[in-house]
């Protein structure tokens, strides 16, 4: 039995807590805040609850295979899983409106004719025929194992299988999701509904692999689904398994060292100066918290490292609405309002300019009633990517911003502001204060092509016995892959470097 300690009680350092106290070691996780979860937390006020994270869920059989593998019972047993129907409502620049259901490609293809003219379904689901291949091509290397050590062939070689397109007398194929939506979309409602997938990771996708088109496809072929009292409840769940399964937790305990012996990680030591030996560290937090802790290289010749863009991640700007009156019928669970203005968009995320503008917004409004004091209220939660570092700025660009998101919201709830009762804004400062992530910036998936800047660190390191695991680490962040990465170190713990992953 080996001593563990896992940095951070994020949800995929939970995973790996519970699938190693399962294998007979002894863990111990120690937090800086008060509470599990990382960025998958609750609000609650005046009988008003909120997801502060995300609020729905993709590929669960990542979460379905943790708790039959750490407990043989299924996920279904601990929470209320349902998948939600239609999947999202698309509100478009042009007045245009699509309402899409749930895994369904043959249902996309009829609601995108039927909304958007015909033709455009087709279009949608020849691109979504090609996403599977580049699903198929790197789902295992991106999701199942460890990084492999030749990583590079992932970085230079593009997985989605473009069309051809012929463009001032020669011909090229899609480099960029940019480009998948200008050439073989061509609709511009089509390519917001694609570059929104990217956009919620606050990825340009002007510069986003045509790899990215994996995003839309997971969300498509294994459907979007919620938990009945928010998504907080599957923290709830995954940090019971852990306590059901032993593992200690120490809140309010702040890592500031990792300790090494004899070339390797030997266990950390506390902000208050207490230090716990351990035989492996697992550590959920970013790079940078991660290069504070110790002095140890964390990257070896050949190894992925952060793109320098990193450390300046967007972050995601939620305002939390509490509402009079009730919520009507036939309400969707979610509404995404597109942008008006695209480039406008697109560069004052990507800091070309610093003119806030209306960004493309999220509005969660789940038929919930725990969520809400009774049926004659409603909580609503709405989101968007921001700079992260706008709010720390001295001009009112956060202010502004805020104005902008609710101002969008509007076009997905109508009166909005009439109902209003009170309301709650969280900035990517309080994503860096809850989960450690540099500026509250939001760590994307990984994805293959892109020269290798979209791949994130292995979650081994050249420290013996140190590992990494988390959204900022292989294979990125979205709650399927968090659980992967608690999957993967579990594995390379328990049986070794030659640890291949799941079969």
């Amino acid at each position: 039995m080996a001593r563990i300690a896992v940095i951070g009680a994020g949800m995929g350092a939970m995973a790996a807590a519970a699938r190693l106290a399962v294998a007979g070691h002894r863990v111990v996780v120690y937090e800086h805040t008060e509470t599990y979860g990382g960025g998958v937390r609750r609000y609650e006020r005046d009988g008003f609850c909120f997801d502060t994270g995300p609020g729905l869920l993709t590929l669960p059989a990542v979460y379905r295979d943790l708790f039959l593998k750490t407990g043989k019972e299924p996920l279904e047993d601990r929470v209320d899983l349902v998948q939600v129907d239609p999947s999202s409502r698309h509100l478009f620049a042009d007045g245009s409106e699509v309402w899409l259901p749930n895994a369904s490609r043959a249902g996309v293809v009829a609601a995108l004719d039927e909304a958007l003219g015909a033709g455009t379904g087709q279009r949608w689901g020849d691109f979504l025929v090609r996403a599977r291949e580049a699903w198929d091509r790197t789902r295992r290397p991106l999701l199942e194992e460890p990084l492999w050590p030749n990583w590079s062939v992932l970085a230079e070689r593009e997985p989605y299988p473009a069309v051809p397109h012929k463009r001032v007398l020669r011909t090229r194929r899609a480099g960029t999701l940019a480009e998948v939506g200008a050439w073989e979309l061509r609709d511009p409602r089509l390519a917001a509904l694609l570059e929104s997938h990217a956009l919620a990771y606050g990825l340009d996708p002007r510069e986003t692999p045509a790899s990215a088109a994996v995003l839309p496809y997971m969300e498509h072929a294994f459907g979007t689904w919620y938990v009945r009292g928010g998504l907080s409840e599957l923290a709830r769940a995954v940090y019971e398994r852990c306590l059901a399964r032993q593992v200690e937790f120490v809140f309010g305990a702040e890592v500031v060292r990792i300790l090494e012996k004899d070339g390797r990680a030997a266990g950390v030591e506390l902000r208050d100066g207490t230090v716990a030996e351990a035989d492996h560290v697992v550590a959920g937090v970013d790079h940078h918290r991660l290069g504070v802790m110790t002095e140890h290289r964390l990257y070896g010749e050949g190894d992925v490292r952060p793109d320098p863009r990193q450390w300046a991640r967007p972050g995601r700007l939620t305002v939390l609405l509490a509402l009079r009156g009730p919520r009507e019928p036939g309400a969707v669970h979610r509404t995404v309002v597109h942008a008006p203005d695209r480039t406008a968009e697109l560069d004052f995320l990507s800091r070309r300019s610093g003119r806030p503008a209306l960004p493309t917004v999220t509005v969660l409004r789940p038929d919930d009633p725990a969520l809400r004091p009774d049926e004659d209220h409603e909580s609503v939660v709405v989101s968007a990517v921001l700079p992260s570092d706008e709010e720390r700025g001295e001009d009112d660009t956060g202010e502004r911003f805020t104005d902008l998101v609710v101002q969008a919201a509007e076009t997905a709830l109508p009166g909005l502001r009439g109902r209003l009762l009170w309301s709650e804004v969280r900035t990517p400062g309080h994503a860096d204060d809850e989960t450690g992530a540099a500026l509250g910036g939001i760590p994307a998936p990984a994805l293959a092509a892109g020269g290798g800047r979209f791949l994130h660190p292995a979650n081994t390191t050249p420290l013996p016995g140190l590992y990494r695991v988390g959204g900022w680490s292989h294979p990125g962040g979205g709650l399927p892959h968090a659980g992967m990465s608690g999957a993967l170190v579990a594995g390379l713990i328990v049986e070794g470097p030659e640890f291949r992953g799941s079969q």
